[in-house]
């Protein structure tokens, strides 16, 4: 289905651009020098397609870089962010780890005291009698 659809946008793309390039197929003096217009020093002879297809990628690579520049700080905040994700994640292995161990390890009773279960003497936590 992909290449379907792939193909069904690329074929009427190939066959404007052939058109257009046949249309506009005469030759264009492409003048690099602006202080000498009848004459000038810098100069190139294209076919009128292969200078606005050029001017058109140009444009193309000139705004995606545009583009990728202002969203650097964004990309910064999204590694940075990743980065605390991580360290987060590790952290919380760590924990899951430790509380494992310690839930596995066998718990040892509280020793019992001369008085009873309740401490010293006999007395709860409050100093009543028992």
């Amino acid at each position: 289905m992909r290449k379907f659809l792939t193909a069904l946008v690329v074929v009427p793309l190939g066959l404007i651009f052939v058109v257009f390039a046949v249309a506009n197929r005469h030759l264009v003096t492409l003048s690099f020098d602006p202080f000498n217009s009848s004459d000038p020093s810098i100069a190139v002879r294209l076919p009128l397609f292969v200078v606005i297809i050029a001017v058109a990628i140009a444009g193309v690579v000139a705004g995606g870089l545009a583009t990728w520049f202002r969203q650097r700080r964004w990309r910064r905040a999204a590694r940075r962010h990743e980065a605390d994700a991580r360290a987060a994640r590790a952290q919380l292995a760590d924990l899951r780890a430790a509380a494992t161990a310690r839930a596995s390890a066998p718990q040892p009773f509280p020793a019992l005291t001369q008085g009873g279960h309740y401490g010293a003497a006999g007395r709860d936590k409050q100093g009543a009698t028992l």
